[in-house]
């Protein structure tokens, strides 16, 4: 068995977007052949038709390689017509769906491997509010219904399927920001790790970075869009899930060729989940 997935996170179409590499992960993905590409959200930056208009041009370009995963960032989020009102929170999302479809969240099933998201962008609510103000509308948020649905996801899934999580904030803490993506992060990463994931694909912050939390791979993806974090090149990366192993593969920016070249890779144990552990019903 082998689940090979191409993974990208942040293109900020708009005045952030750098086409150069918009038009060589177009050019690679084709060879480099996956099952499925990912991308882990923030496609705007400020969420305006035009921007979504790009980038679901994108999409359909990368969907002629393979199929394409989305869901939604913190950009993507008109968050501003809802600030903490938790009545009729639909309208935040409604540009995402009209360009994407309706399902935030989706779960796409594989022959190899199956895709499940949890929705993490909310845009400023009660649950993602921290004493910082730069957290307003950025931070996220991973509710326990989301990873109760997830959870059921995988435990229905084969046993010889890849269990995928995506979500768009960052699960572990940047090495160049210092900063977490998620509030009440400690009950997150539990969460995550109950769930029964092999991997989780994120990103936001604009920094690649490859790790494992308790057993389950983390792969945050660095942004194709002009916005690296200081002494970061753009990047994404490429995931293969075999019965054993999970092989991470960084794509790095190579301005000399104009193209994205294989720099590193890491290679992880992969893990087994004879059971999946319930989110309990009074944890947040």
């Amino acid at each position: 068995m082998s689940f090979n997935i191409i993974h990208v996170s942040d293109p900020h179409f708009g005045d952030e977007a750098d086409l150069r590499k918009i038009a060589a992960v177009e050019n690679l993905v084709p060879d480099l052949e996956p099952d499925v590409v990912v991308i882990s959200g923030d496609f705007t930056l400020r969420a305006r038709h035009g921007e979504y208009q790009a980038a679901r041009m994108f999409v359909c370009e990368l969907e002629r390689t393979a199929p394409v995963y989305v869901i939604p960032g913190n950009h993507d989020v008109q968050w501003w017509w809802r600030p903490l009102i938790p009545f009729s929170p639909a309208v935040k999302y409604a540009k995402f769906r009209e360009y994407f479809g309706p399902a935030l969240t989706p779960t796409l099933d594989l022959t190899e491997g199956i895709v499940a998201g949890a929705l993490t962008s909310h845009g400023i609510t009660w649950r993602s509010l921290t004493p910082h103000l730069r957290d307003i509308a950025v931070k996220g948020f991973l509710p326990r219904q989301e990873m109760r649905r997830v959870a059921d996801v995988f435990d229905r899934a084969r046993p010889e399927q890849a269990r995928v999580l995506v979500m768009h904030h960052n699960v572990l803490q940047g090495e160049v920001s210092q900063r977490m993506g998620l509030a009440h992060w400690k009950r997150a990463h539990r969460h995550i790790v109950e769930s029964g994931a092999d991997v989780v694909l994120c990103g936001h912050d604009h920094e690649h970075h490859i790790d494992v939390l308790d057993g389950v791979v983390i792969s945050c993806a660095g942004t194709i869009s002009a916005r690296s974090q200081e002494g970061q090149p753009s990047a994404f990366h490429r995931v293969c899930i075999d019965d054993d192993a999970i092989q991470l593969e960084l794509y790095a920016w190579a301005p000399q060729i104009r193209s994205f070249k294989r720099t590193d890779m890491s290679v992880f144990t992969r893990r087994r989940s004879v059971s999946i552990a319930p989110v309990a019903a009074g944890t947040v």
